[in-house]
């Protein structure tokens, strides 16, 4: 038997992200942003105090770059020091963004604090506040941006029944939308001897498995248009037989959205700009009066569509409701519930049809009918898909400036692209006029 206690398990600060091309955004949006991940900071240390835990472990990539900025330095030796007053103990690896091979300033950190260096795996025990041993902890940090061994391997968990901690950077099981760093196994992770692997690197939160728990906590904060949703870290509470239970808190002051808004039944401007509008003040007040930054995309079928295919009215659009929503104290005058915050609309998209009636066509014994139902049946296999979409495109392939590009946009886009096809000649082949899918996107800038 051990004893309980309660642990933050943190990943992810890329503290002084740059958040670049945010030319048309307002200066107090601009302020907030690159201020986020700094608050983000600053509001962990506060959970840890306030829920009053034992320690606090972060898997990597505190800093953004690895040549990290002094101010970045400076902000998490302040709120470190904080930690140290308050009697909780860190321990920190470094990652692909902020490996110990890049430069950093002569600062004096708190004795409470270890760093893993990058040798070979190290086990630190890790004490209650009482002064009672709670756990080992095992991690080892980036020495250079690019590691590609498998860095779990070398991990060796104790065998006297203590609860064992293991740090880790890297990317379980290759998941395709990071970098193959510290590449893994999950079966390998689980059958390590470890109660906990304290996960960085992937930037949604993720229990993979539980008992031994497997957990991603995701970043702290989003910066960009992929990383939606609510980003914080876990508080966790370990019985003394060893019963483990998570509890994610949010920290991120800014939040990252992709509202969907149906056009269908919608026949004016002044509807579809209200109904953004209501969809902006529902995200507000289900996020808890934080700022947003959203990015729309308009669905469905309705008479509306015809002119959301003109890049100017679907620019006029955006400047509209951007002027609507932006303005400090807008979440309070729209109901939300909350006086601070702001909303800035970073794109519109268009995914928009006409009324065309493209399921009852798929019924027909025809050739607009035989061509709906293969396209259904294309959308539904990846690789056929990507196939076609590459057969199609193979003229632009042929240029290697162009051909990461277009490989990329096809695997992200290939769906859209094939709904486009299928409204533009299902409408051609029933004699519709315009009833081409709409795919306009009109944006402004977002973090790199």
């Amino acid at each position: 038997m051990g004893v309980s206690f309660r642990f933050i398990h943190a990943a992810d600060l890329h503290v002084d992200s740059p958040f670049r091309g945010l030319t048309e955004v307002p200066s107090h949006v601009r302020e907030a942003l690159q201020a986020s991940t700094f608050d983000a900071v600053r509001k962990l240390v506060d959970a840890a105090i306030g829920e009053e835990v034992d320690f606090v472990v972060i898997a990597g990539d505190l800093y953004d770059s690895a040549d990290r900025s002094l101010r970045a330095q400076l902000a998490l030796q302040k709120e470190w020091q904080r930690l140290h007053a308050h009697g909780v103990r860190l321990f920190v690896i470094h990652g692909n963004h902020d490996p110990l091979s890049g430069q950093q300033a002569a600062l004096r950190w708190p004795d409470s604090i270890h760093f893993f260096g990058a040798e070979r795996p190290e086990q630190m025990p890790a004490y209650t506040k009482q002064g009672e041993l709670a756990a080992y902890i095992t991690g080892i940090s980036y020495g250079s941006r690019s590691v590609t061994a498998n860095l779990a391997a070398g991990y060796i968990a104790r065998q006297d029944g203590t609860y064992g901690i293991a740090l880790l950077h890297g990317n379980v099981d290759g998941d395709a939308g990071h970098d193959p760093y510290a590449p893994c196994r999950l079966d390998e992770l689980v059958g390590a001897g470890f109660q906990y692997w304290a996960l960085g690197h992937i930037h949604q939160r993720a229990v993979l498995h539980e008992y031994p728990h497997v957990v991603y906590a995701g970043n702290t904060q989003g910066r960009h248009a992929k990383e939606t949703g609510a980003k914080g870290c876990y508080v966790v509470d370990v019985s003394a037989a060893h019963e483990t239970v998570l509890r994610f808190v949010p920290l991120d002051t800014v939040r990252w959205l992709h509202v969907r808004t149906a056009i269908d039944g919608i026949v004016s401007e002044q509807e579809l700009l209200d109904a953004m509008e209501d969809a902006a003040a529902r995200a507000a007040s289900e996020c808890g009066g934080r700022s947003l930054m959203v990015r729309f995309s308009l669905v469905g079928r309705g008479p509306l569509h015809a002119s959301l295919g003109d890049s100017e009215r679907l620019q006029e659009l955006l400047a509209g409701l951007r002027e609507r929503l932006a303005e400090p104290g807008w979440m309070s005058s729209a109901g939300s519930g909350f006086d601070a915050g702001w909303c800035w609309i970073s794109e519109i998209a268009a995914s928009t049809g006409s009324e065309l009636d493209v399921a009852a066509l798929s019924e027909e014994d025809s050739f607009v009918g035989e061509l709906i139902r293969g396209s259904f049946a294309a959308g539904g296999d990846t690789a056929s898909l990507l196939s076609l979409t590459e057969e199609a495109l193979l003229p632009l392939l042929g240029s290697p400036k162009l051909r990461k590009r277009v490989r990329a946009a096809m695997e992200q886009r290939a769906d859209d692209w094939l709904v486009k096809a299928r409204e533009l000649s299902a409408g051609l082949l029933a004699a519709e006029p315009d009833t081409s899918t709409v795919e306009a996107p009109i944006q402004g800038g977002e973090a790199s």
